[in-house]
């Protein structure tokens, strides 16, 4: 069976990343993804998230192999604005996918507006609005 540092070396190579790109996107050093790739280090919650939000996966299949939701219909990519605001928040991967997907939802309903790149703040606003309205 497959381990985490091996499925993170598989999508990686999958979505055309060397080491020290996807290090430098998940503000890790490239020693410290090799050791993770190797199975010589552990890797804490918030770098595996990085690192998840990076490849477009989830932790649950970084950690387990196996996706407890429905598969997506194609990759997801996460704005950097946005993974730095999950961050920030202390967001799961899920949450994550979760604002984004209902931004995406609300931009759908006012597609005669022009849209706008959201900011850090602007994601961190649109989290804080949902989870007041949606408790």
């Amino acid at each position: 069976m497959a381990t985490t540092g091996e499925r993170i070396r598989e999508i990686r190579e999958k979505r055309g990343l060397r080491q020290d790109q996807l290090a430098s996107q998940a503000k890790i050093s490239k020693s410290f993804l090799s050791e993770i790739e190797n199975n010589n280090r552990n890797v804490s919650s918030q770098a595996l998230l990085r690192i998840a939000n990076v490849l477009g996966a989830s932790v649950d299949y970084l950690l387990t192999g196996e996706s407890k939701e429905t598969p997506a219909k194609g990759p997801i990519t996460i704005p950097p604005e946005l993974s730095r605001a999950a961050e920030e928040l202390h967001l799961t991967f899920n949450q994550t996918v979760d604002l984004l997907e209902a931004q995406r939802s609300i931009v759908a309903r006012r597609a005669h507006k022009s849209i706008k790149n959201l900011t850090v703040e602007d994601w961190k606003e649109l989290h804080k609005t949902l989870k007041r309205v949606f408790g």
